[in-house]
């Protein structure tokens, strides 16, 4: 049995609260895994000054 099928077969054994426990860390880990490129420094760059100069929208969860 591969590791992953561990991982499918072991998450329905456990309570909603540690699924998401589950979930929030690998959340974490992808992003500490992702590679900050220029591009998507020059993203963080614009959104940084549309939001210092008050150009943004926010939307409420559902």
């Amino acid at each position: 049995m591969s590791t992953v099928q561990e991982i499918e077969a072991a998450l329905p054994k456990l309570s909603r609260t540690e699924i998401e426990e589950v979930r929030a860390w690998i959340d974490d880990f992808l992003e500490d895994q992702m590679e900050l490129t220029d591009e998507v420094k020059t993203k963080l760059d614009q959104a940084h000054r549309e939001i210092a100069a008050g150009q943004f929208t926010t939307r409420q969860p559902l």
